[in-house]
């Protein structure tokens, strides 16, 4: 399968315009149009064509089992380019020209806000995103800015901070410097593994932030040096933290490295070179096993002929069908009735319904005779929180020879609220 996505222009778009009414007008009208704004371009690469990829597959399995409310979904998807400004016009013109009733995005926080607060918000459309995890969306929404209609399937950093930091007393590291992205995503992870780390005794060396996309990073890397470090946290996208670590590397930095979620990509390994990272350990989302799961990864496989060890595919999946499910569920296109199903279609109570054509299938007829669904998905079961916000399991990875990524530790949402609620006791 190849991605079938539309790739908008603004021209293509406008003809859309002018034959379907805005989201918010439109009451089953077909085709229902689901919008994303995610990076296709930039620093993240091929990274975030995986994730696109996801939200078609759960698009055609949704219409393999008869689209939503007898329509066929159409999935229009627009790269941000990885900056702001790109992706803020972007969603613009998916909601007031294209009609997309729900947007799914962005990848990155710093992108992601801007969307929600000037776009979603104001136009009253529900917002999905697989990725961003910046404590700064849980802060709007418990304060009311999203307006109920904010949601994410991905849990916030402040978990992997911590996780992190008790994996780095693990390792046995006594001072690890930071270098980190510049950005919502990366100052968050990096400010939660520092207050974590302190209240386990570490002294961090550095923090030492970066900007993206650049030449080099060989100032940033110095800084970092120059304070002896014996290990490295980076929290970065694929193309930049490969150009970062080889620079770490050739300076000579220490290979006991710990890299963040979004690293766990093919991408970074083959920049970097995967006989470099034998003493890495990595931190990603996990998903605990089940037939829900199996079920998203074995069409994975089956579409993209590789495995789903990608960051957020998943997550990506999950956002695409909740919102479906939730369109389903309020039989209208209209943004708040959306928003005021997220919540019932997950979270339990519920027909349970898995992934792929069959699920979808399944919760329609469920749906239709009166009943309510709880939706399984690719990351298992989940539910949202008053804020939109999820929790969920992680995973510790390390670097195989062969460049793939091999499991060395899970940790289910149990032990993650635990070692939440050991850190919140002890930074009292």
């Amino acid at each position: 399968m190849t991605l079938k996505t539309t790739l908008l222009s603004a021209s293509a778009l406008a003809l859309l315009g002018a034959l379907a009414q805005p989201a918010q007008a439109q009451d089953q009208s077909c085709p229902v149009r689901l919008g994303a704004i995610l990076s296709l371009t930039g620093s993240l690469g091929s990274v975030g064509e995986a994730i696109a990829e996801a939200g078609q597959l759960a698009v055609d399995h949704v219409n393999e089992a008869g689209g939503v409310l007898g329509c066929e979904v159409e999935y229009l998807l627009r790269d941000d380019q990885g900056q702001p400004s790109v992706g803020l016009d972007a969603a613009k013109t998916l909601v007031e020209v294209g009609g997309a009733s729900v947007l799914l995005g962005a990848i990155q926080s710093g992108i992601t806000m801007p969307i929600l607060t000037s776009v979603a918000v104001p136009s009253g459309v529900p917002q999905v995103s697989c990725c961003s995890t910046a404590p700064s969306f849980t802060e709007l929404a418990s304060e009311g800015g999203t307006e109920g209609l904010w949601f994410r399937t991905i849990p916030t950093v402040s978990p992997q901070g911590i996780i992190m930091a008790e994996k780095a007393v693990e390792m046995g590291y006594k001072r690890p410097a930071v270098i980190y992205v510049n950005s919502d995503y990366g100052s968050s992870l990096a400010s939660a593994f520092e207050a974590a780390a302190k209240t386990k005794g570490l002294e961090i060396a550095a923090m030492v932030p970066y900007l993206q996309e650049q030449a080099s990073y060989r100032a940033e890397v110095s800084t970092a040096l120059r304070e002896e470090p014996d290990s490295l946290f980076l929290i970065a996208f694929p193309a930049d933290g490969a150009n970062a670590l080889r620079e770490w590397l050739s300076l000579g930095g220490p290979d006991t490295l710990m890299l963040s979620n979004a690293l766990r990509a093919s991408e970074f390994v083959e920049g970097v070179g995967a006989q470099y990272l034998n003493k890495a350990i990595g931190i990603d989302n996990g998903q605990i096993e089940g037939e829900s799961v199996e079920i998203f990864d074995a069409a994975w496989v089956e579409a993209f002929d590789t495995s789903p060890n990608g960051p957020a595919l998943h997550n990506m999946y999950d956002a695409a069908m909740t919102a479906l499910l939730a369109i389903e569920a309020a039989g209208s296109t209209d943004g708040e009735a959306i928003a005021a199903q997220m919540r019932n279609v997950t979270g339990g109570g519920g027909t349970e319904v898995l992934t792929g054509p069959e699920g979808f299938a399944n919760a329609k007829a469920a749906l239709e005779a009166g009943e309510k669904v709880s939706y399984v998905g690719a990351t298992g079961a989940f539910s949202f929180d008053v804020n939109g916000d999820v929790s969920g399991p992680y995973v510790i990875y390390s670097v195989a020879e062969d460049g793939g990524f091999s499991e060395v530790d899970a940790w289910d949402t149990a032990r993650v609220d635990a070692a939440v609620e050991a850190f919140n006791a002890a930074d009292q």
